[in-house]
C-alpha cells in the first residue's frame, strides 16, 4: 500500500500500519530466540540474529541504492512484498510456541505509552523539520506528562506492559539504558554520511550507498564470533570495548573535509562495524540473560522500545546539526539525491557535520559508562533462581 500511496497522508497511514507490524516481529524476535535457546548459548544465538540484521542491512542499502537512483522510490516498498511473505511461511513452519500464560492485556497501558510516545517522537521530528515553536514545545511536554499516569497504571496492574521491578536489576537497567544511548550516538551517523556524500561530493544514492558497506560486511560476519566471546566472558567488558571502537570509528570521520580521499569513509565504516559487532550480541544476551523466564517478550519489547527512541533521537540531532549550516529543504532534497551543495556553503555544512559528530561520540561516552557499570552477569550458567519477581 505504502508504494501506491497517492499522497504524503495516505503514505504515512500506511507506514502506521507497517510499524505496527514491524514493532509486533521485531519484538518478539529477541523473546523467540531467548526461549529457543539456552541461557549460556544467547550471545551466540544473537550473534547469529546481528550477522542476519547486518546482511539483510547491507542488501537493503545496495538494492535501495539501485532502485532509487534506476527505477523510483516507490519500488523500495515492492521489494518487501516477497519477501514477507516467503518469511511468513518459514515462520508458520518452524516458529513453535512455548508455554503461554493467560494474561489480561493492559489495553489503557498500550494506549497511554503510544500516546506518550507518538507525542514525545512527533515533537522530536517537527522540531528537527520546522525549528523550536510553542507548538512543538506543548505537544513535548504533554507526552513527558502522559508518562506519568502511565507509570501509576503500570504499577497496580496485574499484567502490565512495562514491569518496573525488571529495572531495579543493574545489569537490566544499564543494559538497556546503553542500547538507547547506542542509538543516541551511532544511527545518524549513516544520515549525515549520506548527505555528505551526496550532497558535498555529488555521488550518487547507489554509489554512496556501497560506500557504507564495509561496515556491515564487517559486522555481518564477526557477530556469531562476538556473540560465543560474550557466552565465554561476559558482556560487560566485550560491549564497551566495542562501544569506544565505535567513538574511535565516528572520530575518524572528523577528518572529512571537502575533497578528502575516500578511504576515510571506508576506514571509518570498517572501524564502527568492528564495534557494532562487538556490542549488539554481548548487550541483547545481558539484557534477555537478566530477565526472568516468562518475561522474555516485555524485555525484548522494553529492549526495542528504548533502542528506538535512541534512533529517532539520533536523526533529530543529525537532522538539528545539519540545518544549522544549510536551509531545511535543502538537506532533505541532499538526502534523497536531488540536490548538491554549491556556492561555497559546503565547508559550513561540514563544520555543521563535525560538531554533530562530536554530540554523537558524547553519546557513545554515555552508553560505555552504563556498560561498563552494569556489572558481570552470570555467563555460560543457566540462571535458575532469578531475582527479579
Amino acid at each position: 500500500m505504502c508504494g501506491i500511496a497517492p499522497t504524503a497522508i495516505t503514505l504515512i497511514i500506511f507506514r502506521v500500519f507497517q510499524a505496527i507490524g514491524g514493532a509486533m516481529m521485531a519484538s518478539n524476535s529477541g523473546a523467540i530466540i531467548a526461549d529457543t535457546f539456552r541461557r549460556e548459548k544467547l550471545g551466540r544465538a544473537y550473534g547469529f540474529t546481528g550477522m542476519g540484521w547486518n546482511l539483510g542491512a547491507m542488501l537493503g542499502i545496495v538494492l535501495g541504492g539501485i532502485i532509487t537512483t534506476f527505477i523510483g522510490y516507490r519500488y523500495i516498498f515492492f521489494i518487501n512484498v516477497p519477501i514477507g511473505i516467503i518469511l511468513f511461511i518459514l515462520a508458520m513452519k518452524y516458529v513453535r510456541d512455548n508455554a503461554r500464560e493467560r494474561q489480561r492485556l493492559d489495553i489503557l497501558g498500550m494506549i497511554l505509552l503510544a500516546v506518550s510516545v507518538s507525542m514525545i517522537l512527533y515533537a522530536g521530528v517537527r522540531i528537527a523539520s520546522v525549528g523550536l515553536n510553542l507548538i512543538n514545545l506543548i505537544t513535548l511536554f504533554i507526552g513527558f506528562l502522559v508518562l506519568v499516569p502511565f507509570y501509576f497504571r503500570e504499577k497496580l496492574f496485574t499484567s502490565p506492559v512495562i514491569k518496573f521491578s525488571m529495572f531495579k536489576n543493574k545489569i537490566f537497567r544499564n543494559s538497556v539504558l546503553a542500547s538507547m544511548f547506542q542509538g543516541l550516538g551511532f544511527m545518524g551517523v549513516a544520515f549525515m554520511l549520506i548527505m555528505y556524500l551526496q550532497g558535498v561530493r555529488g555521488f550518487s544514492p547507489f554509489y554512496a550507498s556501497l560506500l557504507l558497506l564495509p561496515g556491515y560486511v564487517l559486522s555481518g560476519v564477526l557477530s556469531p564470533f562476538m556473540g560465543r566471546f560474550s557466552d565465554k566472558y561476559g558482556a560487560r567488558l566485550l560491549a564497551t570495548i566495542g562501544l569506544v571502537i565505535m567513538m574511535a570509528g565516528i572520530s575518524v570521520y572528523l577528518l572529512l573535509q571537502v575533497n578528502s580521499t575516500i578511504y576515510i569513509v571506508l576506514l571509518g565504516s570498517a572501524i564502527t562495524g568492528l564495534g557494532g559487532a562487538m556490542f549488539w550480541p554481548a548487550n541483547n544476551s545481558a539484557v534477555m540473560k537478566s530477565s526472568e523466564e516468562g518475561r522474555f517478550g516485555t524485555a525484548s519489547g522494553v529492549l526495542r522500545l528504548f533502542g528506538s527512541l535512541g534512533i529517532m533521537g539520533s536523526f533529530i540531532i543529525v537532522i538539528v546539526a545539519a540545518t544549522l549550516a544549510i536551509p531545511r529543504y535543502l538537506a532533505f532534497e541532499i538526502f534523497v539525491g536531488t540536490s548538491k551543495l554549491i556556492g561555497g556553503i559546503e565547508k559550513g555544512f561540514i563544520n555543521g557535520m563535525h560538531i554533530s559528530f562530536l554530540f554523537l561520540i558524547a553519546m557513545l561516552v554515555i552508553a560505555a559508562l552504563l556498560s561498563l557499570t552494569r556489572g558481570n552477569e552470570n555467563a555460560g550458567t543457566y540462571i535458575k533462581n532469578n531475582h527479579l519477581k
